[in-house]
């Protein structure tokens, strides 16, 4: 017997069932893009060839992009995409679709499951937002097969199940979740405007090597920046938790920066019986990991801002400043300018992934400092632009938990 079911939120004027149908009563062609033997001829510019990585959480991005000849191109004809067509992920991320835009009419594709030829009127919008609620992900996943890289077939995705409407309804909730998906582009577009912001501000508001002066300066300043080294304006930290003053373990995270174990982790790494012998970090402390990754290619610096003291492992290195603005030296150490000198001198020995110096050397490190007024307000800047980008980043996570919650009251 047919299922009938009802959404939580609907618009006004809709209050019919939705239907259960198979895509294949739907869709005339529901089959697999290109896959063949043939090795396609790729060029640096040619034909758009559409594949897996283009498709994403209901988009298409052609940050990734592969060319193709005309004749590979022309051979797939019979199979080209067309406007208002569906495609879904056939293998690794399986099950994110995306309909293809006019600016795509006539695209090739390949590692698609393409759906055209509609039997009956659908808006594929509304299809393409049904499918990336829960329900819909929780069903594609069950008839998923493979371990290590799951893959689902053309033909069962014939016999799959999604619930319709009127097209009047599809096309409301389609223009909705459509409308909802700009507020979050153009918020994603502000955001990304205040990064490179940032990251040009960080590049130019310091001095290049050699230099003595940055490009870029706040109204007021034109003295010399003075270079320094790390050691005329702070000393390691040598007391250690010796009679278990602190529990609180600390880790230093490139993309986090300092926060407690615990939250970094999920749970304690250490214990009490074994942090005897690590580092006391208070408040307004530097911590350098030397661990290297993608975000900290020699390591990060990073300040403990958690307003309290805590430990950190013997592997870290801690060091206390003075007379100087700790907001200034924290987004010092976020430019690029201290790498050089940590290349030179440092080794990554057979740990590939940290980067060994000597403490006596790691002091020797220069620093370029304006006077302690220009440090102040170089630091309030950067302060600011932290909190924007964190008001921005706060926004664009509550449009995106916004639109979660309509797909999952607004579809069934």
């Amino acid at each position: 017997m047919e299922k009938q079911k009802c959404p939580v939120v609907r618009f006004n004027g809709y209050s019919e069932s939705w239907k259960e149908q198979p895509l294949n009563n739907i869709f005339g062609r529901i089959r697999n893009a290109f896959v063949g033997t043939a090795t396609p001829f790729y060029v640096k510019k040619g034909n758009f060839y559409l594949e897996s990585n283009n498709v994403k959480d209901g988009k298409i991005n052609k940050k990734s992009q592969i060319f193709i000849d005309d004749y590979f191109y022309l051979k797939q004809k019979d199979k080209w995409l067309k406007t208002d067509d569906l495609v879904m992920v056939q293998s690794g991320h399986v099950g994110h679709s995306a309909v293809i835009s006019e600016e795509l009419n006539n695209s090739a594709a390949h590692a698609l499951i393409m759906f055209s030829d509609y039997k009956m009127q659908t808006n594929p919008h509304f299809l393409n937002y049904q499918w990336q609620t829960n329900n819909a992900k929780k069903a594609i996943e069950k008839i998923a097969t493979g371990n290590t890289i799951r893959h689902i077939l053309s033909s069962d995705m014939k016999e799959f199940l999604s619930f319709f409407s009127s097209y009047d309804e599809q096309t409301q909730i389609g223009n909705f979740f459509q409308n909802l998906d700009k507020f979050i582009a153009l918020q994603e577009k502000k955001l990304g405007q205040t990064q490179y912001l940032k990251k040009a501000m960080l590049e130019k508001m310091f001095p290049k090597e050699g230099c003595k002066q940055p490009e870029i300066r706040l109204k007021g300043f034109i003295e010399d920046w003075e270079e320094k080294q790390l050691k005329d304006i702070s000393f390691k930290v040598l007391e250690k938790n010796c009679e278990n003053l602190y529990s609180e373990t600390f880790t230093n995270s490139a993309q986090f920066g300092v926060i407690s174990q615990r939250d970094f982790f999920d749970k304690d790494i250490s214990n009490a019986s074994n942090i005897k012998g690590y580092y006391v970090v208070k408040a307004n402390d530097f911590i350098y990991n030397p661990r290297i990754s993608n975000f900290a290619p020699v390591g990060p610096i990073k300040r403990n801002k958690l307003g309290r003291t805590g430990v950190v492992s013997p592997l870290y290195f801690v060091f206390r400043v003075q007379g100087v603005d700790y907001q200034f030296l924290e987004t010092y150490f976020e430019t690029s300018i201290w790498h050089k000198f940590m290349f030179l001198n440092g080794d990554t020995g057979a740990r590939s992934d940290r980067l060994a110096i000597k403490d006596t050397i790691f002091m020797e490190m220069p620093i370029y400092c304006p006077t302690l007024e220009e440090q102040k307000k170089v630091g309030q800047f950067f302060k600011q632009l932290d909190r924007t980008l964190v008001l921005q980043q706060q926004q664009l996570q509550t449009l995106k938990n916004l639109k979660q919650a309509f797909l999952e009251k607004m579809f069934v």
